[in-house]
């Protein structure tokens, strides 16, 4: 096994491994654990109280972050030529019906996000077995699929994310970078714990985050006090 490095291990030795911690306290604690020299993602993991087997009780939508992720986001549009010049104007790098299907089909696939018209969504069974692997296929609890084209396609430039729990009931998410400002972390991180609280099953009993956890990439994790986030 192999063992962390100093900069890891210098980073741990910031935080308290027995205290759950309040936002502001890991809002400015999450500075000082970056290990990177890059500019590091500022990454949420919730482990929450469902059971992921049972259908009424999967987790899946979308929010828009006040200040985004940090990431520029590369988003195509499925659409017919009547609203290509809209897509584009909006920050589409490609917008688009069969040819673009076509170019996808063919192996092209460099993009982040992808948005489509209700009209379009027969047309893209041709690569929904391509899209749906990547994890890129438009879906409408994603807020990806939507006649306003142009509104959906700034939303996901401006910062707006999909969540999901994985087979283990935990959601794991880019809030943020470490560049970003206290205040800035700080919203992102309660808009997007609010709105997993607000989209809470009406099965689960008790409890519905066991925990939360702050990290930077590769870094160590912070461990949010639960209760500060539940009115």
């Amino acid at each position: 096994m192999s063992k962390h490095g100093k900069k890891y291990r210098a980073a741990l030795e910031k935080i308290d491994p027995k205290k759950t911690y309040s936002l502001d306290e890991s809002a400015k604690l999450i500075k000082g654990t970056t290990i990177t020299k890059f500019d590091a993602g500022v990454e949420l993991h919730l482990n929450l109280n469902i059971d992921p087997a049972k259908a009424d009780q999967i987790i899946r939508n979308s929010l828009v972050l006040p200040h985004g992720t940090g990431n520029e986001v590369r988003v195509v549009a499925f659409v017919d030529d009547t609203q290509k010049k809209v897509a584009l104007d909006a920050g589409a790098i490609k917008a688009g019906d069969a040819e673009l299907i076509e170019e996808i089909n063919k192996g092209w696939l460099d993009f982040d996000v992808a948005v489509a018209h209700p009209d379009m969504m027969k047309k893209l069974g041709k690569i929904a077995r391509i899209l749906g692997q990547k994890g890129l296929m438009p879906n409408p609890k994603a807020g990806t699929i939507s006649p306003e084209i142009e509104k959906i396609i700034k939303e996901v430039k401006r910062g707006k994310i999909e969540f999901r729990n994985d087979k283990q009931g935990n959601l794991h998410n880019l809030v943020g970078k470490v560049s970003f400002g206290e205040d800035q972390l700080k919203e992102n991180i309660q808009t997007y714990i609010n709105t997993i609280v607000n989209n809470r099953p009406s099965g689960v009993k008790g409890a519905f985050i066991k925990s939360i956890t702050l990290t930077t990439t590769m870094g160590p994790g912070i461990h949010l006090e639960v209760s500060q986030f539940i009115k």
